[in-house]
């Protein structure tokens, strides 16, 4: 006998069932308007039995919006020390501006406390605030660590700030790139309101400082796809929009990309999203002193996304 059927994920489910987009299947999840086998569900990665009822409910009432946009599945990791969380496309680590809201940080602050409030006194003192490691841009996609002591936010910071800390993306951007490794020195504006290396810098702009800062990335080709090459991209630093800098000034801008599309003249493929997804994420536990490791598969938006270019124009 074989082994039984994988479940599926339930926007995947959705979005045949009703035959809509990957964006609207999501959409009626998060709304909690999806049910499976009589109980909403709002998990959009929730695995779906094989035979299960999936019934879809116009006028079902809005859930909370942690609940929508951070479902119990986005939590990878939890301890004393650290939170580890897949955050999705679309949604800012942390305000931009005042008023950005929803915001990640508050997102999971309101998840936790809910989880304390329902554990009740016998699990003790459970602490619901997170404090920022490192951040991901509001587009890209995957795994974020939060800090929940501030012993542990100085020892992690002290990882990222020396490089230690493994990452690794997964990208898919425009033409033929090749594996290399780019090195350059970024400014927050090269002279046109961008940011930008010094070094791709046209000499007719006049950047605000001629001191950048050192940022490497090395890049490896994965799959070609034609008019689109899957690339693993490993941080060596990580300054803001790194990634997305050093493809687009080689010519190649990451697929979905609006900000940072330079000089590129070729065609340009219409996604639905910023095709750039954080894939792996490692460090030293900063209470247990153990080199952990955790990964995000790629989202299905993406994935489809990736097979479409792999079935051709």
């Amino acid at each position: 006998m074989g082994d039984p059927p994988k479940p599926r994920r339930l926007d995947a489910v959705v979005r045949e069932r009703f035959s809509l987009t990957w964006g609207r299947a999501r959409d009626r999840i998060r709304a909690g308007k999806i049910s499976i086998d009589g109980r909403v569900e709002l998990d959009i990665g929730a695995p779906v039995p094989e035979g299960a009822a999936i019934v879809f409910t116009a006028d079902a009432r809005r859930p909370r919006i942690e609940d929508a946009l951070l479902p119990p599945s986005a939590i990878h990791h939890l301890d004393a020390d650290l939170v580890v969380v897949d955050k999705p496309s679309g949604l800012l680590t942390v305000p931009y501006e005042p008023g950005d809201r929803p915001t990640l940080d508050v997102l999971l602050r309101a998840v936790l406390s809910r989880r304390c409030r329902r554990e009740g006194p016998a699990k003790g003192r459970v602490r619901t605030g997170v404090h920022v490691v490192h951040r991901l841009d509001r587009n890209t996609s995957g795994l974020l660590v939060f800090a929940r002591t501030a012993v542990a936010l100085g020892r992690l910071k002290e990882q990222f700030k020396e490089h230690t800390a493994h990452r690794r993306y997964l990208a898919l951007v425009h033409g033929a790139v090749s594996s290399r490794t780019f090195a350059s020195h970024l400014v927050a504006d090269r002279g046109d309101g961008l940011r930008g290396s010094l070094e791709r810098t046209p000499r007719w702009m006049k950047p605000k400082t001629r001191i950048g800062k050192a940022a490497v990335t090395h890049v490896e080709v994965l799959e070609r796809l034609g008019v689109a090459t899957l690339v693993a991209c490993r941080l060596e630093t990580g300054r803001t929009n790194q990634i997305r800098i050093h493809l687009s000034e080689a010519g190649h801008p990451v697929v979905g990309e609006t900000m940072y599309l330079r000089d590129y003249r070729g065609p340009v493929l219409a996604a639905p999203r910023l095709m750039l997804h954080a894939a792996e994420l490692g460090f030293v536990h900063p209470g247990t002193g153990e080199l952990v490791r955790f990964s995000s598969p790629v989202p299905p938006e993406m994935e489809a996304f990736i097979e479409a270019c792999r079935a051709g124009p």
